[in-house]
């Protein structure tokens, strides 16, 4: 997957919109005003047998009738329409289609079919798809907005992934008010073709990508994505919002996406040893991508906290230990520096309150000795709104601190509403992420700093080639189920590890004891005696393990009581032998649980 293959989609040079409409509030019409007035600087061509000109330009009664190529196709047409207008798109050589339409598998089976028909057509044209039932892609270097939403992205560097276009939408409402600015935005929809990985492996090297942010419902390529995310981890830091963690969640997203959402612990996993940073809320999602986009990487998990009220410093440094930060040990040459100019009442301790009466110029004296101290990674700011404060002089003094010490991050809290409401728009005007209270900073730069642990301890590294017996595993796999059986007998989880290269005990299996007696006699006593059934998986229960077996007698003994007791206590149990392995000197017990 290159930027080649998707560069028609986020880098068109033409556009055709089929399903353009005259009808105000449509779909058909609010996506081609949406690209005419995003600055798209190559032609536009709507497409709508039923009108002759659309918005100003002229209109197509198919792809066929234009003359110029088409890069990208966006399609807006009743879903049962679709695979025809794609099927034109393909024959007039367009190479990418984002499809609006819904109505295909995230409705049940019948669209299901017409969503397979339409991937089959794409690839016979070698198109490729963002969509189905999706809201658009936004792309603000190019600049293009194919999306039907009413608001307008501002420009910026995070890159927005969501397989929900209603979140996009109220996103793209809701980021003007907090500054934040966006690189690209890409609805996946069905993610038919097209998916989440794709776009994480495009925007890897996309200059004007600095944090990709992902929303996500299920991941259908978990091999691939671990792979990609963690490649794409060690250059740019990737924020994940998995939905669908609980059993009523799992439900909802069957019925929203047609996806598949998968085990949370399973993810949970995948995600941590991908460098994927990982949170619960779409608030967290955009308070870590902000942060991410904005500041440098913390260095280490040392963090000052600077407040002019005790509460709200303390909230902050309960914070830091519940989430794994520490406080910074302030120098005792940042400690007298502080003492020199803070009033004597004020706490040069970590956390360091400026007191009640804190100017800005305080504030700014205060800050500049802390960064300049060696054993300080990251601070946070804190400020309350008191009879002297000074919110928009005090955001000031950040920003500008924050210029002098680009290589440590700072991060606002700045508390109150209407009083702090004009600095806090500043910050966020100078790409200083600001919050409403301690603890969401606390957490979001506690996740920063284990990105950034990340990124020291997982440089490019070769994973070694070995072999497979593919042939084998199959085989082993193919037997069980066509005996119904939805456990592996131990020989055979034995032999698959063999044929992925895992060494195991030396050993055999018997189905009556004089084949154990030879086996035993092969490898050599003392040897380890376990009955072999999937319908008895706790076989110390039963007496179906004996151990440390050291000649033919007492092997011949403990097979004879192996098969009676699971014939006693077990009587419905089909058993189908025993295994006979070498004994080997202790060691650790380890059970491995695995979740697809």
């Amino acid at each position: 997957m290159t930027r080649e293959d998707v560069k028609a989609i986020l880098e068109p040079r033409s556009v055709a919109v089929i399903g353009a409409s005259r009808q105000s509030g449509s779909v058909g019409n609010r996506i081609l005003i949406n690209i005419i007035e995003s600055g798209f600087k190559g032609p536009v061509y709507p497409v709508n047998p039923k009108a002759s000109e659309v918005n100003g330009l002229k209109c197509y009664p198919s792809i066929l009738n234009v003359d110029e190529p088409v890069d990208l196709a966006v399609v807006a047409v009743p879903a049962a329409v679709v695979p025809e207008v794609a099927r034109q798109a393909g024959e007039k050589g367009v190479k990418g289609l984002v499809v609006i339409s819904a109505g295909f598998r995230e409705v049940g089976y019948e669209g299901a079919e017409l969503e397979k028909e339409l991937l089959d057509i794409c690839g016979k044209y070698g198109m490729r798809m963002v969509g189905p039932n999706c809201l658009g892609v936004i792309n603000t270097s190019v600049p293009i907005n194919t999306t039907f939403a009413s608001s307008k992205a501002l420009p910026g560097n995070i890159a927005f992934l969501s397989q929900s276009g209603a979140l996009c939408s109220a996103i793209l409402d809701w980021a003007p008010m907090e500054g934040i600015g966006f690189s690209v935005i890409v609805s996946l929809g069905n993610s038919a073709d097209l998916n989440v990985i794709d776009f994480i492996e495009t925007l890897r090297d996309d200059k004007a990508t600095r944090v990709i942010a992902c929303y996500v419902e299920g991941i259908n390529e978990g091999e691939r994505f671990l792979r990609v995310a963690k490649e794409t981890s060690r250059v740019k830091p990737i924020v994940v919002l998995k939905a669908g963690v609980t059993n009523l969640g799992v439900r909802a997203v069957s019925s929203h996406t047609g996806s598949m959402a998968g085990s949370a612990v399973a993810y949970d996993v995948a995600f941590r040893e991908a460098g994927v940073i990982t949170v619960d809320s779409v608030e967290e999602l955009f308070d870590n991508a902000k942060a991410l986009a904005y500041q440098p990487i913390p260095h280490g998990r040392n963090v000052t906290v600077l407040t002019n009220a005790g509460g709200p410093g303390i909230v902050a440094t309960d914070s830091c230990e519940k989430f794994g930060m520490g406080l910074a040990w302030l120098s005792t040459e940042t400690v007298e520096a502080l003492r020199a100019f803070l009033p004597p009442h004020a706490s040069v301790i970590n956390p360091v309150d400026l007191l009640g009466d804190a100017s800005a110029e305080r504030y700014l004296k205060t800050l500049r000795a802390i960064l300049k101290d060696p054993g300080v990674d990251s601070v946070v700011v804190i400020l309350t709104p008191q009879a002297v404060t000074e919110p928009i002089k005090t955001a000031e003094a950040i920003i500008e601190t924050s210029k002098e010490f680009p290589e440590k991050p700072i991060l606002a809290v700045f508390m109150g509403g209407e009083a702090v409401a004009e600095a806090a728009k500043l910050l966020k005007e100078n790409q200083i992420p600001v919050y409403d209270f301690p603890e969401k900073a606390v957490k979001t730069l506690r996740n920063m700093a284990v990105y950034g642990e990340f990124v020291s301890t997982h440089q490019e590294e070769e994973i070694p080639e070995f072999e497979r017996d593919l042939a084998t595993v199959e085989r082993i796999i193919e037997r069980a189920k066509i005996e119904n059986r939805t456990v592996l007998l131990s020989p055979e989880t034995k032999a698959i590890m063999r044929a992925y290269g895992i060494p195991v005990p030396e050993g055999g299996f018997a189905q009556n004891l004089k084949q154990a007696i030879t086996i035993a006699n092969r490898i050599g006593y003392p040897v380890a005696l376990e009955l072999v059934s999937p319908h008895i998986l706790h076989k110390t229960d039963i007496g179906g393990v004996a151990l440390n077996i050291k000649s033919d007698y007492e092997l011949e003994n403990a097979y004879d009581a192996m098969i009676r007791n699971a014939a006693t206590l077990m009587p419905q149990a089909r058993v189908y032998g025993v295994e006979v392995q070498r004994m080997v000197p202790s060691g650790k017990e380890i059970i491995i649980g695995v979740h697809r």
